[in-house]
Parts: C-alpha cells; sequence; structure tokens
C-alpha cells in the first residue's frame, strides 16, 4: 500500500536519516539557503522536502550496517561533514564578491555607509551588500542551485556513507581554492579600480599645477560618480567573471568526490 512512498517502512527511516544529514550539510554551506538572514522553519522545510525527493534514487546507497548508537551518531557527524565540504566551494566565490565590494567601496570613497550583514552578522559596506545581492540573483538565474542538488545526488555513487577524513589532498585543495578568492575579487574590481586610480593621478596632477583649487571637494563626488557610472558599464564584465567562476565548480566537485571516494 505504501510502496511507492519514499518512507514505506520503519528501516527506511535510518538511512532516511543519513540522506537528511548530508542534505542538511550542503543546505548550510551554500550561501543562499545557508544564509542567517533565512528563517530556519524555512530551512527545515526545504531540507526535508529535498530530501523526500531524492531519498528513493539514492535508497540503495544510503543504507548501512551500523548497529549501535555511537556508530550511528559517528555516520550523521561524517555525512553532514561532506555536505559541508561539497558545498564550500560556493563560499569562496561570495567572499570575493564581498571583497571586491569593499575594495570598489574603499575607492569610491562610500565604505563608511556600512550596514549590518545579516549573513555574517557584521558591518559591512553598501557596496559589497549590493554586489552580494547581486551575485545571489545571478547564482539563481544560472540554476547553480541546481548543479549542487544533483551534485549531492551523483556524490551517493562515488562518495560511501562515513567517507569523509581529512587528508593531505583534501587541505591542499581546499587552501588553493580559498586562494582563489583574491584573483576572482581583483577581476571583478578591476574595471572600477583602474578608472578611479586614472581619477585619482589626475586630481593629483590638477592639484599640483593650481595649489589654490580645493581638490579635496572636488574628488569625493567626482570618485563616486565615475565609481557608479564604470559599475554599470562593467556589468556584462561582472557577469562574465562570475559565470566563468561557477563554471569551474564541476571540475572542483570531481576533485572533491575523488579526495573522499
Amino acid at each position: 500500500m505504501f510502496g511507492s512512498l519514499p518512507l514505506s517502512t520503519l528501516a527506511d527511516l535510518i538511512p532516511f536519516g543519513l540522506v537528511l544529514a548530508r542534505v542538511s550539510g550542503l543546505f548550510m554551506a551554500i550561501p543562499i539557503f545557508g544564509a542567517r538572514v533565512v528563517p530556519n522553519r524555512v530551512k527545515a522545510v526545504l531540507i526535508f522536502a529535498l530530501t523526500l525527493l531524492i531519498f528513493p534514487i539514492i535508497r540503495p546507497q544510503a543504507m548501512t550496517a551500523a548497529n549501535d548508537s555511537i556508530s550511528l551518531i559517528l555516520l550523521v557527524v561524517q555525512e553532514a561533514l561532506i555536505g559541508l565540504t561539497l558545498g564550500a566551494i560556493s563560499q569562496f566565490v561570495f567572499a570575493a564578491v564581498e571583497l571586491c565590494g569593499q575594495l570598489v567601496g574603499t575607492q569610491m570613497g562610500i565604505s563608511i555607509a556600512a550596514q549590518f550583514d545579516p549573513t555574517t552578522q557584521n558591518n559591512v559596506p553598501t557596496m559589497a551588500i549590493f554586489q552580494g545581492a547581486l551575485t545571489t540573483l545571478i547564482f539563481l538565474s544560472l540554476g547553480v542551485h541546481h548543479f549542487f542538488i544533483k551534485a549531492m545526488v551523483e556524490s551517493y555513487q562515488v562518495i560511501p556513507l562515513g567517507a569523509w577524513h581529512v587528508s593531505g589532498g583534501l587541505l591542499k585543495f581546499m587552501t588553493q581554492t580559498s586562494t582563489g578568492v583574491f584573483v576572482i575579487a581583483i577581476k571583478l574590481a578591476a574595471p572600477v579600480s583602474v578608472a578611479l586610480l586614472a581619477t585619482t593621478v589626475a586630481l593629483g596632477i590638477v592639484a599640483r599645477s593650481f595649489p589654490a583649487m580645493n581638490v579635496f571637494m572636488v574628488s569625493m563626488p567626482l570618485n563616486i560618480g565615475i565609481g557608479f557610472l564604470l559599475l554599470g558599464i562593467s556589468l556584462p564584465i561582472f557577469l562574465r567573471v562570475l559565470q566563468g567562476s561557477f563554471a569551474t565548480f564541476t571540475d572542483q566537485m570531481r576533485t572533491l568526490f575523488r579526495l573522499l571516494a
């Protein structure tokens, strides 16, 4: 009678809980769904609904032979860590966007206008919040969140239950991936940074040529105006850089599969 349901028997409860742990770890790592601004009730419903959808597909791979509670608890923790590790690669791109917003805001002279960001629980420059929201829209419009859901299902074909472990290769990979934050941030901020640097040099020449001129009063609105103008013009570059960064998720996920297998 209940054979078509995701949880047809009581024997499916433990495998379902293990799948739920891995999905929960992935959702906690993805900035969009794991952000503190998203209510916990919404997170719980999304995680549970997604687990119900994918559990019938990966039920055979989720079977476990754990006989005692301690082994089961360790399996749950390891499954959650696998999900966190798989979703961590998305954090680096959003961290690069936040760093770009801080760099651009500082050069434009609006970094003092900071707001409380519920995602990081810190005061973040307004420009960083704006670019972070724009990145979130691009992330969703490109369907990158679908990639992580697909990777979650495929992970059970490569990474067995409780396979999470710390190795030298995993630490090296995460370190190398984290260094890409600065590269992505510089690429995103380059158009505005170069233009504002040229503006600063030009204002310096003007200040030396006309000492009586109050360059400071001119530089602030000029930098802000040029900064916003270049931000609008460089939006296609911003989108292209993010598309390239999101495209690397495939190779990075394969590398994580190999390191955790």
